[in-house]
């Protein structure tokens, strides 16, 4: 989520949870069509600390920042997008397929 923009760059669905690989890749992907951000800011979750997603920041010299661990309003933005993304996308879906059934 770019929050100067309020864009989703990107939306990336798994069926258990996202690789930190597959999150290198898809930051990859990114940059490509939009270019190197300077900073990237994040929660702690294990996909986004595993060795992959710090090696590539290293790499591509981009500033990562993890917000302090339980204190999800450090990130509100994104919080707030996650939310109503499931609010509104993810909980009508599971609703239409349960009328359908």
């Amino acid at each position: 989520m770019d929050e100067c923009t309020s864009e989703c760059l990107s939306l990336a669905v798994d069926t258990f949870l996202l690789s930190a690989l597959r999150v290198a890749r898809e930051l990859n992907r990114i940059i490509e069509e939009r270019g190197k951000p300077k900073m990237i800011v994040s929660d702690d979750g294990s996909e986004l600390t595993s060795n992959a997603v710090p090696q590539w920041a290293d790499r591509t010299t981009v500033d990562w920042q993890y917000i302090a661990p339980g204190k999800p309003l450090q990130n509100a933005f994104i919080e707030s997008f996650n939310g109503r993304l499931r609010d509104e996308f993810l909980n009508e879906m599971l609703l239409s397929a349960l009328t359908q059934a």
